[in-house]
């Protein structure tokens, strides 16, 4: 069911709310010259793994139109290029996938818009927890972030129900149609992932009851930052749920953690990143890896990231499948939990970890 919150719906919620200092309106303030001191971020050089950008450490790319409509063999070689680049990387870029390079285009230059209006209409869509179906804000988790990190965003969630601010114009009915194509995407994908792994081509659809499963539209605004050394758009994690779909503006930023190296991502033309998150690993019981990510600024562009990750139903336990697991060799290593438990023991600073 779609539907968009009128300002005046959110102001409840958002009465006892800190006021929102957005890093955009810091950024572009006259007197800036320096990081200020709650937005440093210390990067160890002896912790830190090697920056790569070599040609053999290039993501692997996936032809999305060969899962659809290829013939037996190209779309088995396809599944096969799919399995390695799950178990391997846990990342991979698709191409030929559907999405319209216009509305993708479209529905950046909308989230423009957004972070463009006043900061006093922007406080009005400020949540605080991490079921508020609409949230603007700046770090994961204000209240327990030991540092406030260099970016601004807006989440929504767009399905089962879609939920999206009434501002700006036209916002909305884009994000409606750009939520459904990257949905059609994930669909195609999960079943191919399915296949992939040794089951039912539906397995992965049933066990996270995908049909009521959830989608956030979300994205990043990285301001250009006086000092991108001393500052982070987002640390380095991972994320939570089955599939996560990205695109950007054309500026680089995004780095993926490889074999103890970090590596630059830089999109094709037209091109999504699609990488594995925690419950993919954990339905696989580990042959697909939730890879570790960061986002880096820099000090010439502002970069923006759309995201959109995809999860099982909330109520739905999320455990190995069964067909992945022996007694022997491959134990189950994973806790079993609700999607929406997982998220909520995440916000609090409570969840050790997604493994038993």
């Amino acid at each position: 069911m779609a539907s968009t919150i009128p300002l005046d719906t959110l102001k409840a919620s958002t009465v006892n709310s800190p006021k929102m200092k957005s890093v955009k309106a810091l950024a572009e303030s006259a007197s800036l010259s320096s990081v200020p001191s709650i937005y440093s971020f210390t990067h160890n050089p002896h912790d830190e793994p090697i920056i790569s950008d070599d040609a053999e450490d290039s993501v692997p790319i996936i032809d999305v139109s060969l899962l659809v409509s290829g013939t037996p063999e190209e779309r088995s070689q396809a599944v096969h290029q799919l399995n390695k680049a799950c178990s391997d990387w846990g990342c991979f870029m698709v191409i030929n996938h559907g999405v319209p390079e216009s509305l993708t285009k479209a529905m950046i230059e909308s989230f423009q818009e957004f972070f463009n209006l006043p900061e006093e209409v922007k406080q009005e869509f400020h949540g605080n927890h991490v079921m508020d179906p609409i949230r603007c804000g700046t770090g994961f988790n204000p209240s327990m972030d030991k540092v406030n990190l260099w970016r601004d965003y807006l989440k929504c969630f767009t399905y089962p129900e879609f939920h999206s601010p009434n501002k700006p114009a036209g916002f909305s009915e884009i994000a409606l149609e750009f939520s459904k194509k990257i949905r059609e995407i994930v669909t195609v994908l999960l079943k191919a992932i399915s296949k992939s792994l040794g089951l039912e081509e539906s397995y992965i659809d049933k066990a996270t009851n995908i049909e009521s499963g959830l989608q956030i539209l979300a994205a990043n605004y990285y301001p250009a930052c006086p000092e991108p050394d001393r500052a982070i758009g987002i640390p380095s994690h991972t994320d939570h749920g089955l599939l996560t779909l990205l695109a950007d503006n054309g500026i680089s930023g995004l780095q993926i953690l490889h074999k103890e190296k970090w590596i630059n991502v830089n999109l094709l033309p037209s091109a999504l990143f699609v990488h594995i998150a925690d419950h993919l690993e954990i339905l696989s019981n580990g042959k697909c890896k939730s890879i570790e990510h960061r986002a880096l600024v820099n000090d010439k562009a502002t970069r923006m990231s759309l995201a959109l990750p995809h999860g099982p139903s909330l109520d739905t336990v999320i455990r190995p499948a069964p067909e992945l697991v022996d007694n022997e060799s491959h134990r189950p290593a994973y806790v079993e939990m609700t999607y929406r438990e997982f998220l909520e023991l995440q916000q609090t600073g409570r969840l050790r970890s997604k493994f038993g």
